[in-house]
């Protein structure tokens, strides 16, 4: 137990190792290989989580626990997502490959999967060439970073600044990035691609950014959420 725990500590200083450490962010880093990530919205009865503590309780009662989460993905006034939604190897939600406006609708926008290669973050565009084997998927936008380079919208110079939080992978590793104030697009873009080397990365959401962490005791309750993302371990390990 003790093994374990020192080892998820690890996870957690994997991003600043060898990089200095930017007071404007909270990063955590996922083994998807190691480590159980899940996508989560609905209890078996259809009604959402809206949180992490009613969604901690239900996992409890399943003899699991959550361990790390996010807010996942924009979603509908009844929570039901904006774009696609791929739970358990499951598609919950369609791809969403409309135009119209605000966030999620500035192209190009994108998905955070695992499939049989492991993370992968791209744009819409590419998941609808065909993706096979995918175990989770969750459908955001804008992208922050296409290909290595920051989404051509963004203005270094904006003044729009929002707790905002993104999804990246760098070395197989997938990392959740959440602002400690309000940044701007380009800022949280930037950091992305300048500080954890993300050639990919995925915007989530602005003012209800929200994370949960058993270890750094951390629990946002703000808005209530629609898609969660999260780690969980089985309770005794």
């Amino acid at each position: 137990m003790k093994k374990l725990f020192l080892s998820f500590l690890l996870l957690l200083a994997l991003p600043m190792a060898g990089r200095a450490a930017d007071p404007r962010f909270t990063v955590v880093t996922v083994d998807p290989a190691q480590q159980q990530l899940q996508l989560f919205l609905n209890d078996e009865a259809g009604a959402p989580f809206k949180g992490f503590a009613r969604l901690d309780a239900w996992l409890q009662g399943r003899g699991q626990q959550l361990e790390i989460a996010f807010n996942a993905g924009m979603y509908h006034a009844d929570f039901t997502p904006v774009g696609l939604l791929v739970q358990d190897g499951k598609q919950m939600a369609p791809l969403n490959q409309d135009d119209g406006k605000g966030n999620f609708f500035l192209k190009p926008n994108g998905v955070f999967l695992l499939d049989a290669k492991g993370a992968q973050v791209m744009t819409t565009a590419a998941y609808a060439r065909g993706v096979k084997n995918v175990r989770l998927a969750t459908q955001s936008g804008p992208m922050l970073v296409i290909d290595g380079e920051i989404h051509p919208a963004f203005n270094p110079e904006s003044i729009s600044r929002y707790v905002r939080n993104g999804v990246g992978v760098a070395d197989g590793k997938v990392m959740f990035v959440i602002s400690n104030h309000p940044v701007t697009f380009y800022e949280l873009a930037a950091y992305f691609r300048d500080t954890l080397h993300c050639k990919n990365a995925l915007y989530f959401d602005g003012s209800i950014s929200s994370m949960y962490s058993r270890t750094l005791n951390r629990a946002d309750a703000g808005a209530p959420l629609g898609p969660i993302i999260g780690v969980v371990r089985d309770q005794g390990k």
